[in-house]
C-alpha cells in the first residue's frame, strides 16, 4: 500500500513538471526615449533654467508609464550619465510598480556626447562590449555613430538571442550639404547594420531585435538598410499601434507635427516568436508631458 502510493505521488509530480516544462515563457521587450534625462539648460513652467535636471513631474510620468506597460526589458534612449539611470533605476524599484534587477549603462562613442543608451531589466544577461570600430567616412573626415551600440545577449527557455539598441542621428545638422542630417544617419544605420550581419548571418537563421530611436521614418534609407541587402531579409518591422490605430512615436511641439521615429525590428526566426496582438504604443494619461517620444512594446513567446 505504501509503495503504491509512493508510485502515485511520483507520477502526479513528474506530470506536474513535465506539463511545466513545455509551457512557454512570454517575454515583454520594449523600447522608450526618455527625452533628455540628464542636467542641460531647458524651460521649466515658462522660465528659462541653466543647468537644470529633468524635472520631477516629467520623471513621475516615465516611472508611470514604465509601470503601466511593465516590460520584462527595457531598452533606453537619451539618458546622461550612469548616475541618471541609477537613479531611474532605484525610483522604479522603489515603487510598486515595475522592480528590474539588472541593468546596462553604454557612453556615446564622441567626446562631449551627453544622452546616452541604457537597459534595465527583470532578465539576467550578459553584456557585450561595443563594437571596436563603427567608423564611416562622411564627406571628408571619418566618423562614429556618436551614441554607439548597445548589445545585450539573452537565453530564454534555452534560446539564445540578441538585443540591439541604438540611437541614430537627429535630423538637426549644421552642413548645409546634408540637410536634415540625411547622408550621416544613412551612414551610421549602414555600418551598425553591416556590423549585426556579420555576427549573424542571415542563413544562420539568428534570433536578434534592433530597437531603438532611428529618428526616420519607415521608407527612409537608414530603415532599408536594416531590413533587406538585395534578396535577403534582415529583419522584420513589427507593427505597433495605439488605442486609436495610430502609428506616430514622437510630437515635435513647435512645428505641431507628429512622426513614427521609434521601432522593433525583429529577425525572421525572432519574429515567429510574437505573440498575435501584442505590439503597441504606450498611449498613456499625460505620456507627452513625460517626453516627446512614445513608448513602443512587444510580447515574445519562447
Amino acid at each position: 500500500m505504501d509503495v503504491d502510493r509512493f508510485v502515485l505521488s511520483f507520477f502526479i509530480l513528474f506530470g506536474f513538471l513535465g506539463f511545466s516544462e513545455i509551457q512557454g515563457e512570454t517575454v515583454r521587450v520594449a523600447s522608450f526615449n526618455v527625452e533628455n534625462y540628464l542636467t542641460m539648460d531647458r524651460m521649466v513652467s515658462g522660465r528659462w533654467r541653466e543647468q537644470y535636471p529633468k524635472p520631477s513631474k516629467e520623471k513621475r510620468i516615465l516611472r508611470s508609464i514604465i509601470n503601466q506597460s511593465n516590460p520584462d526589458i527595457l531598452a533606453i534612449q537619451e539618458i546622461g550619465e550612469r548616475f541618471y539611470l541609477n537613479e531611474l533605476w532605484k525610483d522604479l524599484n522603489s515603487s510598486n510598480g515595475v522592480r528590474f534587477s539588472y541593468s546596462a549603462w553604454l557612453p556615446g562613442m564622441i567626446e562631449g556626447e551627453e544622452r546616452h543608451l541604457a537597459l534595465l531589466s527583470k532578465i539576467p544577461f550578459t553584456l557585450i562590449d561595443e563594437p571596436k570600430d563603427l567608423s564611416f567616412k562622411y564627406f571628408e573626415v571619418r566618423r562614429s555613430p556618436s551614441r554607439g551600440l548597445l548589445e545585450v545577449e539573452f537565453e530564454t527557455k534555452g534560446v539564445k538571442w540578441s538585443l540591439f539598441n541604438l540611437h541614430l542621428k537627429s535630423k538637426w545638422t549644421e552642413r548645409p550639404d546634408d540637410p536634415e542630417a540625411s547622408i550621416r544617419r544613412e551612414r551610421e544605420a549602414r555600418v551598425i547594420r553591416d556590423y549585426i550581419r556579420a555576427k549573424y548571418p542571415a542563413y544562420n537563421d539568428p534570433n536578434y531585435l534592433v530597437v531603438g530611436d532611428f529618428n526616420d521614418h519607415k521608407n527612409s534609407a537608414p530603415m532599408r538598410r536594416f531590413l533587406q541587402v538585395n534578396n535577403s531579409t534582415l529583419t522584420k518591422m513589427i507593427q505597433c499601434q495605439d488605442k486609436q490605430g495610430h502609428f506616430w512615436t514622437h510630437y515635435w511641439d513647435k512645428q505641431d507635427s507628429y512622426s513614427r521615429f521609434d521601432y522593433l525590428l525583429a529577425s525572421p526566426s525572432m519574429f515567429k516568436r510574437l505573440v498575435p496582438d501584442s505590439s503597441r504604443i504606450g498611449d498613456f494619461h499625460l505620456c507627452l508631458h513625460g517626453s516627446d517620444h512614445r513608448m513602443v512594446f512587444t510580447d515574445l513567446e519562447f
